[in-house]
């Protein structure tokens, strides 16, 4: 049965991937991350048919622009029907207050439910080497917490931030917050271009809410399998 804190990352290029994927998948997932490689290949139409299959969404799009554009764009995403939607906190807090009214503004007009809106604090890719060479004078433990508390106080359901500050921002930001881990490796997993990473197990303990898990899945020789031994190591963390 799907775990909802389960979000598998569609990161492929066609519609006939995706059906290949979800429908392998079955209700072992019943949520999907759709990122930009996927969503500028082929659109919308990923979203649409994704709930028709009953399949909740997070688009991934990781919008960061001018406060009024921002937020124009986010509510163009929310009426594909989306269930979470993101913005890059490094917006600015203007920005990203601007594109929770208003999201939540339009869907109480359009009379849907409001999709959940978090924020990128510091992509899960980037080191601390990488971090001081864009000339940041803070640790990136610091800086997520930093855009965690900037996040919650602009209207936010959370942010996005790997499974080594989520201890932190829970504390700092509450129970009802939530923490989107990427960067997830099951033991034994090739870590790839990720450099802040944790197992499902202690992302899940250390307080994350959701895990977005994609090539452990996908580029598995049975996807499902992976995807249910994945979910048995969660469901030790209740």
């Amino acid at each position: 049965m799907a775990d909802e804190r389960l979000i598998a990352a569609l990161d492929v290029h066609t519609m006939e991937d995706v059906e290949r994927l979800v429908t392998t998948l079955g209700d072992s997932v019943s949520y999907y991350k759709v990122g930009m490689e996927l969503f500028y290949s082929v659109g919308a139409q990923v979203v649409t048919w994704l709930r028709e299959q009953g399949k909740d969404v997070f688009l991934d799009l990781k919008l960061h622009d001018i406060p009024n554009t921002a937020a124009g764009g986010i509510c163009s995403m929310m009426r594909l029907g989306a269930t979470m939607l993101n913005v890059h906190a490094s917006g600015g807090y203007t920005m990203m207050k601007t594109a929770a009214e208003r999201m939540h503004a339009e869907a109480e007009k359009m009379g849907i439910a409001c999709p959940k809106l978090i924020a990128v604090t510091v992509l899960t890719s980037i080191n601390q080497e990488d971090w001081e060479g864009l000339g940041q004078a803070l640790q990136i433990k610091s800086a997520v917490v930093r855009y965690a508390k900037l996040a919650k106080k602009a209207g936010l359901d959370g942010v996005v931030a790997s499974a080594q500050e989520a201890a932190l921002i829970r504390e700092v930001c509450g129970e009802d917050f939530l923490i989107v881990t990427p960067g997830i490796r099951p033991a034994g997993s090739d870590v790839n271009d990720q450099s802040r990473i944790a197992t499902p197990f202690n992302a899940l303990k250390d307080g994350s809410t959701h895990l977005v898990i994609g090539r452990p899945i996908y580029a598995s020789a049975d996807p499902k399998t992976a995807a249910l031994k994945i979910l048995e190591e969660m469901e030790k963390v209740k």
